[in-house]
């Protein structure tokens, strides 16, 4: 007979856990699987898209780097302006042409004749191009271009704003019948990205006069609100494509505000505003242009370009490798990888449900091994990703955005996000730790992990990421600082078996093209939003309304903000979450006399965690879709893992010395009182106290003792900290049973 023992242990010892493409992309179901000649020709695109952003960035021009004058090339650095919507419209282009506007038909289901159809809409958005540059032509010619001549209005009109809103209104909706298989391009996507070119190519043309100051006026071209239009419809179908309706539906709301807000009542009653007057506004930096996609156009372009490098040379594996070798062994240990290698993952790549598929498809099978329920599982591979988002020094890309929308210098934010960080992954670690000690958990065996020494040999791996940090605490700017770390991760990876040589280089800026494409668009619809809250002042009139709660209570008016910020970010990416909330939500904290850092921390935060909280929790239900949990238990759990995180803004609202604000002492003071504070806290929540499990009373006294040093002052941790000691003298003298009643513990 076999020993069944014998059977079981040989093929672990044979083959421990790796990571193997935790950092690779997930194949969404509508994007296009090319094969071919349309393989090269997206390839290129998505390559040149990238490598076009990192040019640009550095100052680089092609005649600099290769000596030689090609005509109608761009000369870098780009101005502002055209470097934005450039940056925008390629997006549109490459995302129409890879992403189909649903689920792909089955063999036999195609529908041609509809690509047929659309071919006539490709005219219209040709001649919406020709008259564009036409007008570029006539402009250079030293004709004066302006909203009230009556020639020029009727070209704009007419020649120009008819066939591009007929091409893209007509073709957005060609495209949800249209049925084309997944291997090539489809007909009416090909239109869009035409549609697309043509919006860019007339506003270039005309920002590239003074016509840029004319928005908002009757001096206004035409041509800029019927562009603005067609630019706005492809910026909410593309989003609707790569992120899901969430966005789509909030950006349709404030939309319909801007024309209706002049019947509502009370404090969401606006001004009437004309179309012509919003649209001419909304494609400029007061809206689309703005800070989204200023941050999208430089730091986030250039951290997804540092993440694909870092893909190419297998760096993501390791960091998962490395977390298993480090805390495998622990009791309940891949719940504990989870945490050390998404909040390394998720720091990076800027997207809490793109983190957990990443990770978690090797971190939550392993958990469910181990003894954890599978919406437990889940739960927790949701919190720690999410927690990425909120890990210095990249933090998801929101440090650039708060550092674009404040003014406060990049570096200061990610020295203040130090001890919010620290305590938020703290509170899941003590989460997770009491949850493996009540169910008995144990570790994973050595023959099950990475060898450690094995991983140790290879740390200099996180070069990239020290670099990085390094570069910009000795002053450089961060595309500068971004730019080294990138050509350190391929410089590190010739001491590895993936050498990076030409061809990985170009297939990194290929990959960093495809991945830049949801976060673009998300940046692009919230700067839709951003753009309705200025031109209304809807984000004044929030303001005001603050202002009266906090009259009342100050702490009522810190809950209503906190609300507002979950609810604007449910849904959403954390970039477009954060953008948001800071556009309705911070202005009015800051009037309350809140530090704008402070604020927009507050708000930053909880935007963050709207990806774990029910009912609408991104993160959680893809982390559901992996453990085959239901998504509202799992978004239920995550949020109770993540509780700290709901805490955290309020502390440090209380005690500004958690963001670094405040002397040595007090800072060191706040951070090991809340940290202690938070353990007491995960104590008390899990019901797990001094190794064993609790009555209701001594979770309630734990609650109230963690409460009061995680605010922060001197008396209030004494406070704590004596009912902490009451707490452990009652469960050691007592021993009161988990079940206690009022009546049994009245008694004791």
């Amino acid at each position: 007979m076999t020993d069944p023992t014998a059977e079981k242990a040989t093929p672990q010892q044979a083959a421990p856990v790796l990571a193997e493409g935790v950092d690779e992309e997930p194949v969404e179901a509508n994007r296009r699987l090319f094969e071919g000649r349309d393989l090269i020709i997206i390839s290129t695109f998505a390559t040149f898209y990238a490598a076009f952003h990192m040019a640009a960035l550095n100052g680089l021009s092609i005649s600099e780097l290769t000596g030689v004058t090609i005509p109608f090339l761009p000369s870098f650095p780009l101005e502002t302006w055209n470097f934005r919507i450039i940056h925008v419209a390629g997006a549109l282009a490459l995302g129409f042409l890879m992403f189909g506007a649903g689920t792909f038909p089955k063999p036999g289901k195609e529908t041609p004749m509809l690509g047929y159809a659309s071919y006539g809409f490709g005219v219209l958005a040709l001649i919406a191009i020709g008259m564009a540059l036409s007008f570029s032509a006539e402009i250079q010619g030293g004709v004066m271009w302006n909203g009230i001549d009556a020639g020029i209005k009727f070209k704009e009109t007419w020649l120009y704003g008819a066939p591009l809103l007929i091409a893209t209104f007509g073709t957005i909706i060609l495209s949800w019948f249209h049925q084309r298989d997944r291997a090539g391009f489809s007909a009416p996507d090909i239109v869009l990205a035409l549609c697309g070119i043509a919006v860019a190519t007339y506003l270039i043309t005309i920002y590239g006069t003074l016509m840029r100051n004319s928005t908002g006026t009757p001096f206004a071209p035409i041509g800029i609100s019927v562009a603005a239009v067609a630019g706005v419809a492809l910026i909410m179908e593309l989003t609707r494509r790569v992120a899901g309706l969430a966005l789509v539906i909030i950006a349709a709301v404030f939309l319909v505000y801007v024309f209706a807000g002049q019947y509502l009542p009370g404090f969401l009653n606006s001004p009437a505003i004309s179309w012509q007057r919003f649209f001419s506004q909304v494609y400029t930096d007061a809206g689309i242009l703005g800070p989204t996609t200023a941050v999208s156009s430089t730091y986030i372009i250039l951290f997804i370009i540092f993440a694909a490098f870092l893909q190419a040379s297998k760096v993501g594996d390791y960091f998962v490798n490395f977390a298993f070798a480090a805390a495998g062994r622990s009791r309940g240990g891949p719940a504990k990888v989870a945490i050390f290698a998404s909040g390394l993952m998720g720091m990076i790549n800027g997207t809490s449900a793109g983190n957990v598929v990443a990770t978690g498809s090797l971190t939550i099978p392993l958990m469910k091994k181990v003894g954890y329920e599978k919406k437990t599982a889940g739960a927790i591979e949701a919190a720690a990703s999410t927690g990425g988002q909120i890990m210095p020094p990249i933090m998801g890309a929101g440090a650039f955005i708060m550092a674009e929308i404040t003014g406060i210098p990049y570096t200061d934010i990610a020295i203040a996000a130090i001890l919010p960080a620290v305590l938020y992954f703290v509170s899941i670690y003590f989460m997770v730790d009491f949850e493996a000690a009540k169910l008995g958990m144990r570790g994973m065996r050595e023959d099950e992990l990475p060898k450690f020494r094995d991983m140790a040999r290879r740390v200099f791996l996180f070069l990239p990421i020290i670099i990085l940090i390094a570069a910009l605490f000795m002053g450089y700017s961060v595309i500068r600082a971004g730019t080294l770390a990138t050509l350190s991760a391929a410089v590190v990876s010739w001491l590895t078996p993936y050498r990076m040589g030409i061809r990985s280089t170009v297939k990194a800026f290929e990959i960093a093209g495809v991945m830049s494409i949801q976060i673009i668009a998300v940046c692009a619809c919230a700067g839709i939003i951003v753009g309705v809250i200025s031109l209304t002042g809807v984000g004044a009139r929030f303001s005001n309304l603050l202002l009266g709660l906090a009259a009342a209570s100050q702490l009522l008016a810190l809950f209503f903000a906190m609300c507002i910020a979950i609810l604007l970010g449910m849904g959403m990416p954390t970039t477009a979450a954060y953008a948001v909330a800071a556009s309705v939500v911070a202005p009015g904290l800051i009037n309350l006399g809140i530090e704008p850092l402070t604020a927009h921390f507050f708000v930053f935060y909880f935007a963050v965690v709207s990806a774990i909280t029910p009912p609408v929790a991104l993160a959680s239900y893809a982390a559901a879709g992996i453990s085959g949990a239901n998504p509202m238990e799992t978004s239920v759990a995550s949020f109770r893992i993540g509780i700290a995180a709901f805490i955290v803004p309020f502390m440090f609202f209380y005690n500004s010395a958690l963001l670094m604000d405040g002397t040595w002492p007090e800072v060191i003071q706040a951070g090991i009182t809340a940290i202690f504070g938070v353990y007491v806290l995960s104590s008390a929540v899990q019901g797990w106290f001094m190794n064993t499990r609790i009555a209701w009373f001594i979770r309630a006294g734990l609650i109230v003792a963690a409460l009061c040093m995680i605010s922060g002052g001197l008396i209030t941790d004494l406070v704590g900290v004596g009912l902490f000691i009451a707490m452990v003298f009652i469960q050691k003298t007592m021993a009161p049973s988990p079940d206690a009643t009022v009546q049994i513990a009245g008694a004791d």
